[in-house]
């Protein structure tokens, strides 16, 4: 029995691999493809990856803390203490300080930055419809399948575990 079932995990661990060499090879690629993209035409400064990353789970989760940040971001507190000085100054990040421990302070996005992440968004969403809209029916259907899987997927890579 055990014999039978061998050749059954070895194929489905093949097909695991082969899937993830796919995504890691692609989706860097579709990543940098979009970013080009925004670069030509976004009318802003672009801001360094970091500040970036900081200010859309700042948008995704108001009212973080640094502390927090750096957990969620994979980061020392102290980089992201200084990336959090850089976007204040820039007049996209917003700290208040927590009622009861005056030490730690709470983060939030400004209009200014909600504004231009919206902005940002709405361009990257144009330009991946446009080249959704070259696949064909089929390629659609399995993509659209697909992205249950692929939402969940990033927890699974922040887990310690992971």
């Amino acid at each position: 029995m055990t014999g039978s079932r061998a050749p059954s995990q070895d194929a489905h661990s093949q097909d695991i691999d082969h899937v993830a060499s796919v995504l890691v090879a692609c989706l860097p690629a579709l990543h940098r493809g979009l970013e080009r993209r925004i670069a030509r035409e976004f009318p802003h400064p672009r801001l360094p990856d970091g500040q970036l990353a900081l200010l859309f789970l700042v948008e995704e989760r108001e009212g973080v803390t640094v502390r927090e940040t750096a957990e969620a971001l994979l980061m020392k507190p102290n980089n992201v203490s200084a990336l959090v000085s850089q976007l204040t100054d820039l007049g996209l990040l917003e700290r208040r300080q927590d009622t009861a421990d005056k030490r730690v302070a709470h983060l939030y996005p400004t209009p200014l930055a909600r504004e231009r992440l919206a902005e940002a968004r709405l361009l990257k969403q144009a330009y991946m419809a446009r080249a959704l809209r070259t696949l064909t029916d089929g390629d659609l259907d399995a993509l659209g399948a697909a992205l249950g899987a692929l939402v969940s997927l990033p927890p699974s890579l922040h887990s310690p575990a992971g």
